[in-house]
């Protein structure tokens, strides 16, 4: 009796054509999942802000569709189409990834749950490690977000596991912006108070019928004030915190306040 014979017939036995149309199948994945990127972002762009996140957030879920298609047209080139044969090569094919690829299957895994659980995605201003910027892509072992400062920044979503992260949009298209002036002691609050707001509610840049909110903190050194307001988009936060200081530091100097003078210590 043939020893072959025995053993469970699991593997196809591979040929030429067989291994052209896999090579097919990952190329033409890649360029499908580039066209899902083009055209989700393209769509996004011309469309208004609170259609724009959601259009973005679809985005990984499409090409996780491609990824898993792909990879089921792959098996069955490979391996004789049966329920048993199908487990069996899950389960080993899972202890590869648990022992020899440890981290990069903790990648790949974390990243499937966080684009079914929706934990973050594309447009999403977030804060994770440090890095504070826009994610603009999800992808299976990674999130790549892009910094105020123009600057990409990879994280692999291992790493999220066990990290807070900072989501300062959570799907929306409007975020909290923060601007903080420094002032003498000696002034008018209350005046300061209303003419702070009035520079928020009249900025181009602001969310309107948001919410503006003033709070003042006394220090050794002066009174600390905080302006929060909204802007309409997310991503014109800096242009609007940048507004909101300049033309604050206008009205103050207009009403002839004083900035805080630093408390030296004495020797």
């Amino acid at each position: 009796m043939n020893s072959t014979s025995a053993l469970p017939h699991i593997l196809k036995q591979l040929t030429l054509g067989s291994f052209l149309w896999m090579v097919a199948a990952v190329i033409a994945a890649r360029m499908t999942t580039a066209v899902i990127k083009s055209v989700f972002t393209f769509l996004a762009e011309k469309t208004p802000p609170r259609w724009r996140i959601r259009i973005l957030g679809w985005m990984p879920i499409a090409r996780l569709a491609v990824v898993l298609a792909t990879t089921a047209f792959i098996v069955s080139q490979l391996i004789v189409p049966s329920w048993q044969n199908v487990v069996a090569l899950t389960a080993g094919a899972g202890l590869v990834l648990s022992f020899a690829l440890k981290d990069y299957g903790s990648c790949l895994l974390a990243g499937v749950v966080t684009i079914f659980e929706r934990t973050y995605q594309p447009g999403d201003w977030v804060e994770v490690k440090g890095a504070y910027g826009e994610i603009r892509s999800v992808g299976l072992r990674a999130v790549r977000l892009v910094t105020l400062d123009d600057t990409e920044v990879i994280v692999p979503h291992s790493a999220l596991w066990d990290s807070p992260i900072f989501n300062a949009t959570s799907g929306g298209h409007t975020v909290l912006c923060v601007a903080e002036f420094f002032l003498h002691p000696d002034h008018d609050g209350l005046l300061v108070k209303q003419r702070l707001r009035e520079v928020a509610v009249t900025s181009p840049l602001w969310l309107p019928e948001s919410d503006v909110v003033i709070t003042a903190e006394e220090q050794p050194w002066g009174t600390k004030y905080r302006l929060k307001a909204y802007a309409r988009d997310s991503r014109e936060q800096r242009n609007f915190t940048t507004d909101l200081t300049l033309r604050s530091k206008a009205v103050l100097r207009e009403l002839g306040i004083r900035p805080a003078q630093a408390v030296v210590a004495a020797r």
